[in-house]
């Protein structure tokens, strides 16, 4: 039986051959540079074609297909990739992007500072009237995009006191840097064949090649079922149930049960990890998909992690919204909503955040199927969160029990907690609630010194002065969010939405670069909060452990257990 450092060490060869399957290039000369091609063209031939200028490496491309096809069968022709910019003469290797690109062509994102109720409820009154793209809000600031000639339009609507700064001053030049150029032959298949990189986990400190570029849903969904085949004692894929438009909300239950802490009749307390709710958030994917090789890669090697699998079921969904984050690779890279059709046949799409049943609220953002921030005419209208909240009932009644439930997004680097759906209510465990939070912003401070900031998911753009009686005009709506939801439905008594990277340079298009440090501070994030449920759930904490063993005194490691719980 193979060790688990020789099953990485495969996994990282199949995954490298996975991808150059899916984004094939060829070496432009001795250095292998890659050149953005930005004509997209429906009429490209096969990438096997021999018209293609051929691979330098033909031994090796069989080697490549043999693999791929002998584990997940023939692939289709890729000749009719909607929306896919092929290969040139160049080497190009850019297969999507093409299509969004000229959307976006004279567009800006600006950030407002908002510092009275007077200045909130005008901008947000001026986003409605000229339906802006809210990307971001805090009580300090909103980010909006637009046509750099609305702006002037915008400015009349606004108080003298608010004035604008760039933040993104080229949109379209953004976008188009966020599709993957595809790993070259060069580097995943060079002297030795495979790279060292390509064969650690992340702890050793060394990027994967599957998370130096974001990856769109076909690669996820073959990476992961390749992850299954791998690690198939301890990683079980599962369906979430299916999208509007058919596809499959794939999940990944990764867990170990162990003789010694599995009672019979016992519920298995169940971590979930989401990502993708919003499409254009593909940070929040790669970082899912981060964290679950994470873990399995470091189970049996890593002594917390181990314990974690074997005290915890931990469930991965990294793309929610299926359909949208699709929509997102082939026709528009900023496309925020589910694809699902609505009362205007012209404005598709709700929003999933605002869809679950928890104090769904009809508000303006509701009623106009155009917003952004639309959920639909009912709760769970949306297909997506309808058949999220059903698979979580049915896992509920199947001995399950939601212990904790973290929901990444982006961006604006905030943790947030329970209730988003008015500030005027406090959860029963709100202190709890801030103290874990607080732990986990240290936690990814301590890892990459990225500041997190903490606070209610009400707040939002509510300004300081806000009040009770919710008199104020606010950005976005907070009822029927997923948080909300696994909160108070599913018992999810530690529920966090998580906003990542960054905080406003790139918005929702962050640069692949930042795919493995996003990731890793989240990783440390992740450890502590399952360290942390450990020791509140009455299971002596590794750091416990460790202290006791070097000769503390029983009075001290009981002191610190409870100031743990």
């Amino acid at each position: 039986m193979l060790s688990p450092t020789h099953l990485s060490r495969l996994f990282a060869i199949c995954t490298a051959l996975l991808l150059l399957a899916a984004f094939p290039t060829t070496v432009s000369g001795a250095t292998g540079t890659l050149t953005p091609r930005h004509e997209a063209s429906r009429s490209q031939p096969h990438h096997g074609d021999s018209r293609n200028g051929g691979h330098v490496f033909p031994f090796l491309r069989w080697l490549r297909d043999s693999a791929v096809e002998a584990v997940f069968g023939r692939p289709e022709s890729r000749g009719g990739s909607r929306g896919g910019a092929g290969r040139g003469k160049d080497g190009s290797a850019k297969r999507y992007g093409g299509a969004t690109q000229s959307r976006y062509l004279d567009d800006v994102v600006v950030r407002f500072n908002v510092t009275s109720s007077e200045e909130e409820g005008a901008l947000s009154e001026a986003a409605d009237r000229l339906f802006l793209d809210v990307w971001a809000f805090t009580d300090e600031y909103v980010d909006v995009r637009l046509p750099r000639d609305d702006l002037a339009s915008l400015m009349t609507l606004l108080p003298t006191s608010m004035q604008p700064s760039v933040l993104i001053p080229d949109v379209a030049a953004a976008v188009w840097a966020t599709y993957p150029s595809g790993p070259s032959e060069k580097k995943i298949l060079g002297p030795d064949w495979v790279d060292p990189a390509m064969v650690k986990t992340s702890t050793d400190g060394v990027d994967h090649v599957f998370f130096q570029n974001y990856q769109p849903l076909s690669v996820i969904t073959s990476w992961l079922r390749l992850l299954e085949a791998m690690f198939p004692s301890y990683v079980h894929m599962t369906t979430i149930g299916k999208s509007y438009e058919g596809r499959d909300i794939m999940g990944v239950r990764l867990g170990a049960r162990s003789e010694g802490n599995t009672k019979p009749g016992s519920r298995r307390k169940t971590i979930l990890i989401t990502g993708g709710i919003h499409a254009r958030e593909w940070i929040s994917t790669s970082t899912v998909n981060y964290l679950l090789w994470s873990l399995t890669t470091a189970y049996g090697k890593e002594p917390l992690i181990t314990k974690l699998l074997q005290n915890f079921d931990f469930i991965f969904v990294p793309v929610v919204n299926p359909d949208g984050y699709e929509y997102t690779w082939e026709y528009d890279r900023l496309w925020r909503k589910s694809r699902q059709q609505t009362s205007m046949r012209f404005c598709r799409g709700l929003d999933l955040d605002r869809a679950f049943g928890y104090k769904w609220e009809s508000a303006r953002h509701q009623r106009d199927p155009c917003s952004e921030s639309y959920g639909g005419d009912q709760p769970f209208q949306a297909v997506e969160a309808s058949t999220l909240a059903d698979w979580a009932r049915n896992e509920t009644g199947h001995g399950v029990e939601f212990f904790g439930y973290l929901d990444l997004h982006s961006y604006s680097q905030q943790i947030l907690f329970p209730y988003s759906y008015t500030c005027s209510v406090d959860p029963p465990n709100r202190e709890n609630l801030e103290e874990l939070a607080a732990g986990l912003a240290k936690a990814v401070r301590l890892s990459s010194g990225e500041f997190y900031a903490i606070r209610s998911a009400c707040e939002g753009a509510i300004s300081r002065a806000y009040s009770a009686s919710g008199s104020l005009s606010r950005i976005e709506t907070g009822g029927g969010s997923a948080i909300d939801w696994f909160y108070h439905e599913m018992k999810a008594r530690f529920s966090y939405q998580v906003r990542l990277r960054d905080t406003g340079t790139f918005g929702f298009l962050l640069p692949s670069e930042h795919i493995v440090p996003t990731g890793e501070e989240m990783l440390n994030a992740v450890k502590y909060f399952g360290d942390y449920l450990l020791g509140n759930n009455g299971i002596e904490s590794l750091s416990v452990e460790k202290q006791s063993e070097a000769g503390d005194s029983g009075e001290l490691v009981d002191l610190k257990r409870r100031k743990r719980r």
